[in-house]
């Protein structure tokens, strides 16, 4: 028994096997590895879902833009960005201010020149051209808006009566945060004296001066300084000029003849949110710029139930209820693919129009650049995620063809009552957005909303960040705005909803949206609303977030802070 092992040794474990055994035993390891990885990215890919790239902060915009794509998009009833969220507004982009001085000398000559002229006493109507009058109704606006900068007045023209002249201006608030002018135009009552010195009796409410909407053939200029960066000013969004969004007209057959064509047909972006929609919208843009053809637009918009009362898919909403068109026809090559089609079956056989099908998005458009054929139809199929339209610009593509976010605004109509409410404030407030709804009632994910969101819980915290007597407009999905009432004692406060006239069936979003939708009256949907209430939040001069600075919970429930700051 000496020199025996204490082990005994199994005879399939002798020395001459060790080798063998050894191999096996990694070879199964390996292969248990294998699968056991495989299973893990099997289940990874399938539940993948990564931030929408449409609401990061404009910090990370460059990286948004460039974000490695094969995603699927959550349901968000947020408020997509545009192209104008993503312009400069540095002062410099805007030119030059006008101030009191530059009215003061802008009229200086033309006055003395009215000199020589009789006066006539307090008879006869107010001569709205006469510079004087001009150089008084400038110095009003001047002094009633100090929040505002201005960079335009428009000649007077006559009102509605003898005493009355109207005026419109170009301005700005000068907190603001948004690349855009706005457009105001109001109606002014002038008294006449003895003397033939002039005093403004009062001064209408927002868009009341009708006459002086649109400048006149022939008109000569107002006041303006001359801008070193013309282009970049011409290149901004004004809200409150006239709106013309009609659908463009192709000039004549020979044009038609020789235009180049892209279509998209099909596939499973119909009825999903809005940031879907435009995802893959921009990259039919991008496509059709990156090949040099007309894109072919189909603008209804089958409206997805998180924005509809109905909670239910709606078709036949008009792409121009939401996004600027006039913008987008005049920046791109576009037309709307009724009109097309209408004129492809008039002229395509006549004048030997050939159309190249592609049915699977991995074609890159880099693939189709040499394509000679009148027009390119991408046709996608029913299988999702695959027939999304944004597949196509996913992968090399991407680094390729880039998505024009410049050529997307949102609908000036919308914006329109933005300012308008703004206005009615005198662009003077606070704005606090207070999320509640299903959050609130979601105790699992959101455990705290609901207590940080109350009353006295809003009370406690705007205390030290809004003074007292501030207007102070309030963005919320709360249904019963008395929720609110104990603010009041502190706060002037003000909703959405106490605007409604700004597109009830008196006003002129409502008959512009009707005509628009021939002669079927539209309705305020829930997209307008929540697009409308964040941007007039947007404009506040302090602004309150609900997950940054009303409660600690996540916006997407609970332990996700950190991700979405990733």
């Amino acid at each position: 028994m000496l020199g025996r092992s204490a082990f005994s040794r199994p005879g399939g474990f002798r020395p001459e096997n060790l080798g063998q055994n050894t191999m096996a035993m990694i070879g199964n390891v390996c292969f248990s590895v294998f699968v056991v990885g495989v299973l893990v990215f099997t289940i990874m890919a399938a539940t993948y879902e990564p931030e929408d790239p449409l609401f990061h902060p404009s910090t990370k915009i460059t990286t948004l833009f460039t974000s490695k794509s094969n995603a699927t998009f959550k349901s968000d009833n947020s408020v997509v960005k545009t192209g104008e969220d993503f312009m400069a507004t540095n002062e410099s982009v805007f030119g030059s201010i006008l101030n009191m001085t530059d009215v003061d000398n802008s009229v200086s000559g033309e006055t003395n020149e009215a000199e020589v002229t009789q006066c006539e006493g307090n008879s006869g109507p107010i001569d709205c051209k006469n510079p004087e009058v001009f150089h008084l109704m400038m110095r009003a606006t001047i002094e009633k808006f100090k929040d505002v900068h201005f960079y335009k007045f428009g000649k007077p023209v006559p009102g509605s009566n003898d005493s009355t002249c109207d005026m419109a201006w170009r301005y700005r608030p000068k907190d603001g945060k948004a690349a855009a002018f706005y457009k105001d135009y109001r109606r002014f009552v002038i008294e006449k004296y003895e003397n033939c010195t002039f005093s403004v009796v009062s001064m209408g409410d927002y868009h009341t001066g009708m006459n002086a909407r649109k400048r006149k053939k022939n008109q000569k200029a107002g006041l303006e300084k001359t801008s070193s960066n013309l282009d970049q000013v011409n290149a901004l969004p004004v809200v409150g000029e006239f709106v013309n969004d009609s659908l463009p007209v192709v000039e004549s057959e020979s044009s038609f003849s020789q235009g180049k064509y892209l279509v998209y047909v099909g596939g499973g972006d119909r009825c999903k949110s809005m940031n879907h929609f435009l995802w893959s919208s921009l990259c039919a843009l991008g496509e059709a710029q990156y090949l040099n053809r007309t894109l072919v637009m189909d603008l209804s918009i089958c409206l997805s139930s998180i924005y509809t009362s109905s909670k239910q898919d709606e078709e036949g909403k008009d792409f121009r209820f939401y996004f600027d068109f006039e913008h987008l026809k005049e920046a791109a090559s576009v037309l709307d693919k009724d009109q097309f089609w209408a004129d492809w079956s008039k002229w395509q056989q006549k004048d030997g129009m050939n159309l190249h099908l592609v049915e699977d998005y991995r074609v890159t458009p880099m693939k189709l650049i040499d394509v000679k054929d009148a027009l390119i139809m991408r046709k996608f199929g029913d299988v999702e995620p695959d027939n999304y339209w944004y597949r196509v610009c996913e992968g090399e593509t991407e680094s390729v063809v880039q998505r024009p976010w410049h050529l997307i605004w949102k609908s000036r109509r919308l914006m329109e009552i933005v300012s308008a409410i703004a206005s009615r404030l005198n662009w003077d407030y606070d704005s606090v957005h207070v999320v509640r709804g299903e959050k609130a009632r979601n105790k699992e994910l959101w455990p705290n909303l609901d207590a940080h969101t109350s009353p006295d819980a809003l009370l406690s915290t705007l205390r030290d960040k809004v003074d007292e007597g501030r207007n102070l407009y309030i963005a919320t999905n709360e249904p019963d705005a008395s929720f609110f009432d104990p603010l009041k004692d502190k706060y002037s406060t003000h909703f959405l909803d106490e605007y409604k006239e700004l597109w009830d069936e008196t006003s002129e979003w409502y008959s512009e949206t009707t005509k628009l939708n021939n002669g079927v009256p539209v309705e305020f949907d829930g997209y307008m609303r929540v697009s409308i209430d964040t941007e007039v939040f947007l404009r506040g001069k302090k602004q309150l977030e609900t997950f940054n600075d009303l409660t600690s919970d996540c916006k997407d429930g609970i332990n996700t802070c950190n991700v979405a700051e990733n």
